[in-house]
């Protein structure tokens, strides 16, 4: 008898200094959070090289636990700040290229979507989607930084989604 293929999901909260990411696959008892962390960029080299860092904290992540899929976040930035959405889409693309390059499919999430399945509102807060992820896997702490419970907030919305029949997404 074979055994079925594992649904792991790699979450993904981009960022040029800090990008969270979360493994998480499911089980019977439901979702189960295999590693979350966190890939850091150094701030004071050039943006090629940190983009660099980024890219390769995310193939290294790739290719220790096999997702069969990625989920991110999608951009999003205040209109008083035009550059922090073209940087924050440099970072996206890095990680959206190593996905591709291990031919994992990529879902993107918005924010509000994500916030909206675990809190009830589309614009929780920070504290609130740590509050959330810490009720959903039964944590004692939140995952710091708040990185890491947004990266598992994205794969538990991917998990969520995946499971929905096409026609109501």
């Amino acid at each position: 008898m074979t055994t079925p293929p594992i649904n792991r999901v790699l979450g993904i909260d981009p960022g040029l200094n800090v990008t969270g990411y979360a493994v998480l696959e499911t089980s019977r008892q439901g979702p189960v959070i295999c590693e979350a962390g966190i890939v850091r960029s150094t701030a004071k080299r050039p943006l090629e090289n940190r983009l660099a860092e980024i890219h390769e904290g995310i193939r290294d992540v790739i290719a220790s636990h096999h997702p069969v899929s990625m989920a991110v976040e999608e951009l999003y930035s205040h209109y008083e700040r035009p550059r922090t959405a073209i940087l924050m889409g440099h970072a996206r693309g890095v990680i959206c290229l190593a996905a591709s390059q291990a031919g994992i499919p990529v879902r993107h999430y918005a924010a509000t979507q994500i916030k909206r399945l675990l809190t009830g509102s589309g614009r929780a807060g920070k504290a609130q989607v740590q509050r959330a992820i810490c009720r959903e896997f039964a944590l004692n702490e939140p995952p710091e930084p708040p990185d890491v419970a947004d990266a598992v907030a994205v794969a538990l919305c991917h998990l969520h989604f995946s499971k929905m029949p096409a026609s109501l997404l």
